[in-house]
């Protein structure tokens, strides 16, 4: 692993590198890029920056003011494992070139600023993330949206739907709707394919704990990194999407970490791990609280669960995470914690008695999310639960999905749609801006792109299933 430029410089020669690609991230989510030839690699770049339009990237700078920089950061360089040139990659900061500082706006930025935050409020040095990423492997996908229009399709070998299909031969071994968790191959089709995605991922520095099929049908799985720091991690998780994708290209497969791609089986998520240290202390941890927490980590869930509305504006930010939150598949709808029981918002993992592994899972987030404002608000709002000694309630043990209606009624659910929760971001944010960690102007920006590029839009189209209900009214 690179540390300072010269770190950099002297792996660009070791490993014969020809190409030096730049990545930073949208608003979104998505990692963008541009590349130069390894001679153009000099220490100067590392202080200089690369230029680049701001106005063609999503969320970012207005046509008037598009000029901007990328700032390398060279403690993330790595060759490249999917590429047949050879290329090392670093992710970059993003910096305006007249004043020379750090873009509010730059999810990267937002989240190093959540770290700093942490530590200036003397409660603890480090926060530690574990995100496990759900998503399909397809083999096919197609869809469209026009005037006249509109569809989708996508089909997988192992999809229970091709029991049927004329496959020459067709070998069975299809897995049924919610039984994909989780049979050995063949019905596990995918073994060596995501074997080979933790190979790739370990040559970019991104440990992985395990691997295996969810519950889904069609090639649901997921891959689970082992746990690191928030920037570290939130860089992680868009090298896991990225060699993910990469290797589904190159055997001729597709990859969705759309939160809802198939109607009638499990969505995908991305639950949350995190746990607040000092020293070699874990804070969430007492032996005498319930499933081992500290009063801390209780008013750490407090700050979650009273934020989670506006929360989900950014941990469950598109239409389709409100297809996957819903009762019965496993999502996690009703704001309560417990030890155990997956059908809560915020639960408490008892695999472990040992206390540095003491931590509390978040089950709201999808992998639609942009990782760096996922985790930065996550953090926001359970420090804002430690600065305020919010309680959390009393823990649930029982099936919240089978509750009397007396008892049903007095525990809160997660909003239903994208438009209610930007309505929750837009209304309750201040706990954001403490320590100008987000700033006013990125939560509007935010929010503006979500109405009128995503939630306006998908208001505007009609869908099949309107059809099947209107058409003959």
């Amino acid at each position: 692993m690179a540390n300072t430029p010269k770190d950099v410089i002297d792996l660009a020669k070791s490993a014969g590198i020809q190409i030096v690609d730049f990545r930073f991230i949208d608003l979104p989510g998505v990692w963008q890029h541009f590349s130069i030839p390894v001679d153009d690699l000099t220490p100067e770049l590392f202080e200089e920056g690369l230029g680049f339009d701001g106005s063609s990237i999503r969320g970012y700078k207005e046509i008037h003011e598009s000029d901007m920089l990328l700032l390398p950061d060279p403690t993330t360089a790595y060759v490249d494992p999917m590429l047949q040139i050879p290329t090392l990659d670093m992710i970059c900061n993003i910096y305006d070139p007249v004043t020379r500082e750090a873009y509010a706006r730059d999810p990267r930025y937002i989240t190093q600023k959540a770290e700093k935050y942490l530590q200036g409020t003397g409660i603890a040095d480090v926060s530690y993330w574990g995100p496990e990423l759900e998503f399909y492997i397809f083999d096919d996908v197609r869809y469209d949206q026009n005037a006249h229009c509109g569809y989708y399709f996508v089909d997988s070998k192992e999809g229970i739907w091709n029991t049927g299909r004329e496959e020459g031969p067709n070998l069975g071994y299809k897995i049924r709707h919610k039984e994909g968790y989780f049979p050995c191959p063949p019905a596990d089709s995918f073994q060596d394919f995501r074997s080979e995605i933790i190979l790739k991922m370990k040559e970019v520095g991104v440990p992985i704990e395990v691997h295996h099929h969810e519950v889904g049908t069609a090639g649901q799985a997921e891959i689970d990194m082992r746990f690191s720091t928030m920037t570290k991690m939130a860089d992680n998780v868009m090298y896991y999407k990225y060699i993910i994708r990469n290797v589904a290209h190159k055997y001729g497969k597709t990859v969705t970490f759309m939160p809802k791609p198939l109607y009638g089986d499990n969505g995908s998520g991305m639950h949350t791990h995190q746990s607040l240290w000092k020293g070699d202390t874990n804070l969430f941890y007492d032996e005498s609280g319930y499933a081992g927490l500290s009063k801390m980590a209780q008013y750490y869930i407090g700050g979650i669960l009273q934020h989670a509305p506006a929360l989900l504006g950014f941990c469950a930010p598109t239409t389709n995470s409100y297809k996957r939150l819903v009762p019965g598949y496993e999502a996690p709808v009703n704001l309560a914690f417990s030890q155990r029981n997956r059908s809560a918002a915020v639960r408490i993992p008892v695999y472990s008695k040992s206390p540095k592994a003491k931590r509390i899972e978040f089950r709201c987030p999808d992998p639609s999310t942009n990782p760096y404002l996922c985790f930065a608000a996550q953090l926001m709002a359970g420090l804002d639960g430690i600065q305020n000694k919010i309680e959390p309630g009393e823990p649930l043990e029982k099936d919240l999905y089978d509750l009397p209606p007396e008892e049903a009624k007095a525990i809160k659910n997660t909003p239903g749609d994208l438009g209610a929760v930007m309505d929750a971001l837009e209304q309750d944010h201040e706990f954001l801006l403490k320590g100008d960690v987000f700033t006013a102007d990125t939560i509007e920006a935010w929010i503006k792109y979500k109405r009128e590029r995503e939630l306006a839009q998908v208001n505007l189209r009609p869908t099949p299933y309107e059809y099947y209900l209107y058409y003959d009214l």
